[in-house]
């Protein structure tokens, strides 16, 4: 579920990095209001899922499906260059986004934890 609530955020992070260019800093309201919204859905939807996941691996995830998206969005609706070395950074991007999702930590209600230092006598 965690994992659901991730993505989702990621996909507002896409929503509000594009909806800045729509702003014209903020000038345009209904852009400025969407942008905002989805900014605050974003952040909410990451601290629900920081609760179980570990939190470098969530933020690394978190960010980089709001780059690869923004990237994406940038080449499509923005016009911005496609060019071939631009599109093999953004494959290795989603490359190590892969590999943060399956091979990192389990998450911590899979994990065994004891921050009170087990050592002690």
């Amino acid at each position: 579920m965690a994992w659901g609530f991730l993505f989702l955020a990621g996909l507002f992070e896409i929503a509000w990095a594009v909806g800045l260019k729509y702003t014209m800093g903020f000038s345009r309201v209904g852009p400025s209001v969407a942008t905002l919204i989805a900014m605050v859905a974003s952040l909410a939807l990451l601290s629900i899922a920081v609760r179980t996941l570990p939190l470098g691996t969530a933020y690394a995830i978190w960010t980089g499906i709001g780059t690869v998206g923004a990237a994406i969005l940038g080449i499509v609706l923005f016009r911005e260059p496609a060019t071939p070395v631009r599109l093999i950074c953004i494959l290795l991007i989603v490359i190590g986004l892969v590999g943060l999702k399956f091979g990192g930590a389990p998450p911590r209600s899979d994990r065994v934890s004891d921050t009170r230092g087990s050592n002690a006598s």
